[in-house]
């Protein structure tokens, strides 16, 4: 199944995937409540500069509806953002991007205080309950390059910390497979239109996020209590 370019059609593929749920197809579908796994802490991470300002981290890791939830729901995050990376400006569009043949993967920006959690604790979130990162290219019912397990590192020293991480997660088998989450450079981060910013939160009944990506909330809070914060940060500056 894959998630189609207009919002029309993404409401009929929610509403299909809802329907099969109910009627005991859990088989057919990844639940996101089913594959949540608290991952070893990473033990290398970013050494923050001693007047370490805001900083950002760029995941992708399927449909950014449930990424996007997941990260404004932790402590230390001031804000997540849904957008495109991996391929050019000029297809940065969700019809596009829908595709599969622009090179971008529906991302997350999260831009945190690292002086409040750490890239590596950031990365443990993201491989513990925002996907499923032994999928290649597919989560749940979407599938395609663009729904593909990424890291999009900003510098050097975080395409070390992300593959070292990498490495590490293999060699304990956490996962009984090997991870096929890829690191790549990032060359832009691109937001996706108004109407995706804070869907999971403005959206909670909405069909797709009551079956894939609520879980993973409720994965955070119970698996992460230390960071987990009931109330999100939301893009929209006037519902901060």
């Amino acid at each position: 199944m894959k998630k189609t370019p207009t919002r029309i059609s993404r409401l009929a593929l929610r509403l299909t995937t809802l329907a099969l749920a109910a009627a005991g197809s859990y088989a057919l579908l990844a639940h996101a409540g089913e594959s949540a796994v608290v991952v070893p802490a990473p033990t290398t991470d970013l050494t923050p500069a001693p007047a370490a300002t805001l900083q950002t981290a760029v995941f992708a890791g399927g449909c950014f509806w449930g990424v996007q939830g997941v990260f404004e729901h932790v402590a230390g995050v001031k804000v997540a953002v849904s957008g495109y990376a991996g391929g050019n400006a000029d297809t940065a569009t969700y019809e596009q991007v829908g595709s599969g043949r622009t090179g971008h993967a529906e991302s997350v920006r999260v831009t945190y205080d690292p002086k409040a959690i750490s890239y590596g604790r950031l990365l443990q979130i993201y491989f513990s309950v925002a996907h499923d990162p032994t999928e290649l290219n597919r989560q749940g019912p979407d599938s395609g390059t663009q729904y593909r397990s990424t890291i999009f590192a900003a510098d050097a020293e975080q395409a070390r910390v992300a593959r070292s991480y990498i490495d590490q997660i293999n060699r304990a088998h956490v996962f009984g497979k090997p991870l096929a989450t890829t690191v790549e450079s990032l060359k832009g981060f691109y937001p996706a239109e108004a109407y995706h910013q804070d869907f999971l939160v403005l959206n909670p009944r909405y069909p797709y996020i009551v079956y894939n990506d609520l879980p993973k909330i409720d994965n955070l809070k119970r698996l992460f209590p230390a960071v987990y914060q009931s109330t999100p940060v939301l893009v929209g500056s006037a519902k901060q």
